[in-house]
């Protein structure tokens, strides 16, 4: 899975990551690549809990390439 990833430096120097395509998929570090990393486990963390919430009809589902 391939998603578009945000990072910025705040005003106490840390690097801020946030998906945008994942509402409330956010993580932090103190450099950018700790933040690139701890953005990645919190993208696993993410779909976790949402597949955890709901079980999808798969007879339902169609995959779209983009």
């Amino acid at each position: 899975m391939k998603l578009h990833i945000k990072i910025e430096q705040d005003e106490a120097g840390y690097y801020v990551a946030e998906v945008p395509a994942l509402p409330g998929c956010l993580s932090q570090g103190k450099t950018y690549e700790e933040a690139l990393t701890n953005i990645k486990e919190a993208i696993e963390g993410w779909i976790e809990v949402m597949e955890s919430k709901q079980s999808p009809d798969l007879s339902r589902l169609v995959e779209v390439a983009v």
